[in-house]
């Protein structure tokens, strides 16, 4: 779910782990990446529940109310305050409280982008296989409550494709193509055909960049290297940050650091937060075995052992026979956890021997009468990945064409919410 508002973009990114990132449209990165959760005093969620209980002051319960309503922070601000209490509108990137989002909208745009809502356009995005409702609950807020002059609700998947334009990679710019998403909490892959998402192919994996922190850190632990245990976390996020890679070859990996283990083994240094004294580890086989799981899933989880390039090429078999070729022409990578030096090499490489095998089936199978045309494919990455959503929307939110797309007030108060069903696809800059 994104928003724009004329000159300004404010992007609500939907996820396990949700963050919300918000700026202004033409800027490359987002100028405010915060939690999406909301803080509430726990003394006063303590006296609403008891009010509730009897029959008390009408009046009374009014001015708690309007103190609750003040009385909030979202975002970083209060995550360190132990008298507030947590909570979540958004879960697995779909809005569950609608009270509690309208008011954290509220203050993402009055208090960190400093916007007049009547003033600007909004672009919001949306996960895959957002509900038609959501949007229409979406609309009402925007053009009820903050009375904006426009709104567009954009998918996830195809701002990231459109980020994937300013890669050398990309020959011609197109809206069809195969787009992972990978950040913290979740992967998904998410099949666009000429701007719309086929919905029906959508996959998800269960191997995202916090399983890999998880993996790291049981790896330490099993050297016993000598973390203290309340830091064990936080350093193995910080190895998979600052020295993890994808290696081609496991077995081959595995000898060059056994022969020359000087030249790969690197040092981590850190400081314990209760004694504040300095403590030194070698990282060596986490360096490439935690985003191995990627490619090898049963290491972490032995519930899920299906390879990222089996389930891509998956995905693609399961869409419409007239669009593999391009979608496998443009794999697009987007989030934190596909940035890994040479993960797109890798999974071009792995999902290319199984095409190739396919093709080399299908000739054999009809004893040399069928000679299929070889398939390309081709895996994009770029700088702008780790935001890959926020750049496109971005992007195209500054062009003259996102005026003729939005969908406007005097468009919502004729036909009302339902106008928000379906969004217009964007085309393809010139």
């Amino acid at each position: 779910m994104n928003w724009f508002v004329q000159r300004l973009l404010a992007i609500l990114w939907l996820g396990r782990l949700v963050y919300t990132k918000l700026g202004y449209a033409g800027n490359t990165e987002p100028q405010f990446i915060i939690p999406s959760c909301k803080y509430f005093f726990k003394s006063q969620i303590s006296i609403a529940i008891k009010e509730s209980a009897k029959v008390g002051d009408q009046a009374q319960r009014r001015v708690m109310k309007g103190v609750d309503d003040l009385d909030f922070f979202i975002g970083d601000e209060a995550i360190e305050k132990p008298t507030y209490a947590t909570k979540w509108p958004i879960r697995h990137g779909i809005v569950e409280d609608w009270d509690l989002m309208e008011r954290f909208m509220e203050q993402v745009i009055f208090k960190y982008l400093r916007a007049e809502p009547e003033d600007h356009y909004f672009l919001l995005t949306e996960p895959p296989l957002n509900t038609p409702e959501n949007r229409e609950y979406t609309a009402e807020i925007m053009f009820e409550s903050f009375n904006v002059p426009g709104l567009y609700i954009a998918v996830q998947a195809v701002l990231a494709l459109a980020a994937s334009w300013t890669s050398r990679q990309v020959g011609e710019r197109t809206l069809t193509g195969t787009v992972i998403d990978s950040g913290d909490g979740v992967t998904h892959v998410i099949p666009v055909a000429e701007g719309y998402v086929i919905g029906s192919c959508i996959k998800h994996i269960p191997i995202a960049g916090r399983d890999i922190t998880y993996f790291i850190q049981q790896l330490l632990r099993d050297r016993e290297v000598g973390i203290p245990p309340e830091q064990s976390l936080e350093t193995a996020k910080a190895v998979k940050e600052r020295y993890s890679y994808v290696c081609p070859d496991l077995v081959k990996e595995f000898n060059k650091y056994d022969t020359d283990g000087s030249k790969w083994i690197k040092q981590y240094t850190g400081i314990n937060a209760i004694s504040k004294k300095e403590f030194s580890i070698d990282v060596g086989y986490e360096r490439f075995l935690g985003p191995e799981i990627f490619f090898h899933p049963e290491f972490a989880n032995p519930d899920f052992t299906q390879p990222i390039s089996e389930v891509v090429d998956e995905v693609i078999q399961n869409c419409p026979i007239d669009v593999r070729r391009p979608l496998y022409k443009n794999i697009v990578l987007s989030g934190g956890s596909t940035m890994f030096r040479d993960f797109g090499r890798r999974l071009q490489r792995d999902l290319k021997r199984t095409v190739d095998a396919r093709l080399k089936l299908s000739e054999e199978l009809s004893g040399g009468r069928l000679k299929p045309k070889p398939i390309d494919v081709q895996v994009i990455t770029h700088h702008m990945q780790r935001y890959a959503v926020w750049f496109g929307g971005s992007m195209l939110a500054s062009t003259p064409e996102f005026y003729q797309v939005c969908h406007t007030k005097k468009d919502y108060e004729e036909i009302g919410p339902s106008i928000c069903r379906h969004n217009p696809v964007f085309g393809v800059m010139s």
